[in-house]
């Protein structure tokens, strides 16, 4: 009796692990290129999208937007970090939506010194266009505080920017070593203006990555209360900074549920 009780703990277990393989161990999905034009901003942009696997039994799912898109996937692995993440249970399933700087028509031309200094009408295309178009053709949450938009370098300052114009559609804001420069004034702002409802992750090197001012950034931010979550590393303004902070990214924005 004992040794028939072992054999089918034995076959259950074999079961259990094959199914569960089968269905939770599976990678998630990445598109090709998806084309959407713009009235706000007069042209044509491209984007990729993540969707984790059996999304199309899932609803009410947090997204990620990432500006400098092609370089999250290419060189900083987003694909497979989200795959690393959500298999292990470490983050809800999320869909990871990829922008796509560059002139679809001619990949040589980077419109991201236009599109990520403040600039209203990317902002307008955001919040008019492609969020509504990603809400309609996948089953994402609906609120703003499962919606984060994230960048580096310039599009960290694009992400600061949006934390301040269109807090009623991004919950997040991840930035990545942002290059506030051109836009000297946002910082000011941050100190002056009300609290967004808002929640932040915020990193710099501390390398050549204009570790002063992010640190002055940082303690405005502190000194109005933002819920924020801030990294310095020992790297410089590269990929070496930024790639080992995306799953950091990924579990404060989306930790799994208990």
């Amino acid at each position: 009796m004992r040794s028939q009780q072992t054999i089918r703990l034995l076959f259950a277990g074999m079961f259990l692990a094959v199914f569960s393989t089968a269905v939770w161990g599976q990678n998630g999905d990445l598109s090709g290129n998806k084309r959407i034009s713009s009235a706000y901003l007069g042209y044509d942009l491209q984007y990729r999208v993540y969707t984790p696997h059996g999304v199309e039994s899932m609803q009410g799912l947090p997204t990620i937007y990432l500006t400098d898109g092609q370089g999250y996937i290419r060189s900083g692995g987003m694909k497979r970090i989200l795959n690393k993440e959500i298999k292990a249970g470490r983050i809800k399933p999320v869909i990871a939506v990829f922008i796509d700087a560059r002139d679809p028509d001619n990949l040589y031309t980077n419109r991201r010194n236009s599109q990520f200094f403040c600039n209203r009408d990317y902002l307008k295309f955001f919040v008019g266009e492609l969020v509504p178009k990603i809400s309609v053709e996948y089953p994402v949450s609906l609120s703003q505080q499962d919606r984060v938009i994230m960048g580096l370098s310039f599009g960290g300052l694009n992400a600061a920017c949006f934390g301040l114009m269109a807090p009623s559609t991004f919950g997040g804001i991840a930035m990545q070593s942002p290059a506030i420069h051109p836009v000297p004034m946002l910082r000011d702002l941050y100190a002056s203006e009300e609290t967004r409802p808002i929640k932040i992750f915020f990193s710099t090197g501390r390398v050549n990555d204009n570790l002063s001012v992010s640190r002055d950034f940082k303690q405005i931010l502190e000194n109005k209360g933002y819920d924020l979550l801030y990294k310095e590393v020992n790297a410089g303004h590269t990929w070496r900074n930024w790639k080992p902070l995306l799953d950091d990214v990924l579990q404060h924005f989306f930790p799994a549920e208990p």
